[in-house]
């Protein structure tokens, strides 16, 4: 008899954490949709094999090159997508709609929930293509951009051309995260951008960088010494261009095909089409916190 009511206590106990859990995920997903100007949400829960469709939006992104697993994890809907076997998930240009953010003060920002596995350079998400008709980039939110300055962080990029910064052979127009992302580790990343300065955030955190000589930037032509800059505020006062890419998750078009490939899980990818201030920035974090 001890023991049965030992198993019916036990149980209602797993029932009940588990719908305490189901009530915090709901609740972060309210607090993102509550949010002013969100464009599209995804939350990862289809199986392997199926297109992943936006919760807010109507948005679906397909499998491209292979498939994406499902893992039995997640901030949002309890589960994520993995990422690391070249395959990742694609939005064609002409299907992007909303999410063709451009103009001359036009804002953005994309935060997404990772479990990166602190290996590579990762793309996350955005419209950016380094190479077709010399350029499409757009926008775009990367993990670890270590050759201006950004190894192991936030990086949020913005292009108005969608080339290459002149006179450099990449583009160098990038927040950086004064914080490292841990590998292993559920991380919520974001970027924004006002039409004047891109920010990166660790956890909804924005810390400030001091000016910094800038690696691979000594010289070039206009710059025999380098050029010393912020990363994290970047001033870019030249807005965002309408260039054509795709959206895309987990890699980029480069000259010699798809690369910088994200390896890890993703929980969660949200875009604005506004820069959100630190203090919404924060109130979805302690949200998030509880479901990590």
């Amino acid at each position: 008899m001890r023991m049965k009511n030992f198993t019916l206590v036990m149980s209602i106990a797993f029932f009940g954490f588990q719908w305490n859990l189901f009530a915090q995920k709901t609740e972060l997903t309210t607090k993102i949709f509550k949010t002013k100007n969100l464009i599209a949400l995804w939350d990862f829960k289809e199986a392997t094999g199926q297109a992943r469709k936006s919760i807010f939006g109507d948005f679906e992104l397909l499998e491209t090159n292979g498939a994406v697993t499902r893992i039995d994890e997640g901030p949002l809907s309890g589960y994520s997508a993995r990422f690391g076997d070249g395959a990742y998930l694609s939005l064609a240009n002409e299907k992007t709609g909303a999410l063709n953010i451009f103009g001359p003060k036009q804002g953005v920002t994309v935060m997404a929930w990772v479990k990166w596995t602190g290996e590579q350079t990762g793309f996350v998400g955005g419209m950016w293509n380094e190479y077709q008709d010399g350029g499409k980039r757009q926008y775009g939110l990367f993990i670890s951009l270590p050759h201006y300055n950004g190894k192991n962080q936030v990086c949020g990029h913005i292009s108005r051309n969608g080339k290459p910064t002149q006179p450099f052979p990449y583009s160098i127009d990038y927040s950086a995260s004064a914080q490292e992302v841990p590998a292993n580790t559920w991380t919520l990343v974001a970027f924004t951008y006002d039409g004047t300065y891109i920010r990166s955030y660790v956890n909804g955190k924005f810390k400030a960088r001091e000016k910094e000589l800038i690696l691979n930037t000594q010289g070039f032509e206009g710059y025999p010494n380098g050029l010393i800059q912020s990363k994290n505020p970047y001033y870019y006062p030249m807005g965002m261009g309408n260039n054509g890419s795709d959206f895309t998750v987990g890699a980029v078009l480069l000259k010699k095909g798809m690369g910088n490939f994200f390896k890890g899980q993703l929980g969660g990818l949200a875009v604005f089409n506004r820069a959100l201030k630190e203090s919404e920035m924060y109130r979805i974090l302690k949200n998030s916190l509880n479901v990590f």
